[in-house]
């Protein structure tokens, strides 16, 4: 999936869930990020565009509450507890994701896999969606458009 800044992209995002685990006063996610407005997109080893400039999951700790939630290695993080993650630098997400008054955090990703069940189970394309207003279900996967 590629994109133009300030310009609407379409893409099929699924929602993940990650209760964090606490240790003493940290809040563990068990997984690490790669990419952002502020980094060479081109060092970016899971975007088929060396010009995106996403932020994407980059390690998953094993057994971890990320590995639990099924968050994947190359999924790319569209959104952060309801905040746009397509154009931040590296830090600002890091920030987003590490917030120590939050025990959850609520993603939506995208990852290739995702477009290709939707089109396998579709046989076209489903109806577009507003990114930030509706969705639609598909077994928690949705098709939005209009991400800025």
């Amino acid at each position: 999936m590629s994109f133009v800044p300030g310009q609407p992209v379409t893409a099929v995002v699924q929602r993940i869930e990650i209760q964090k685990l606490r240790q003493g006063d940290k809040l563990i996610l068990g997984f690490s990020i790669g990419g952002g407005i502020d980094q060479d997109p081109g060092q970016n080893p899971f975007s088929e565009d060396k010009t995106d400039k996403g932020i994407y999951v980059t390690r998953i700790s094993p057994g971890g509450p990320a590995d639990v939630a099924n968050l994947r290695m190359g999924d790319k993080i569209m959104q952060v507890n309801g905040w746009d993650m397509t154009m931040v630098t590296h830090d600002q997400a890091r920030k987003k994701l590490t917030k120590q008054k939050e025990d959850v955090v609520r993603l939506l990703i995208t990852r290739k896999s995702l477009e290709e069940t939707v089109s396998q189970s579709k046989g076209k394309n489903p109806k577009p969606c507003t990114y930030a207003n509706e969705k639609q279900n598909l077994n928690d996967v949705m098709y939005t458009n209009n991400v800025r």
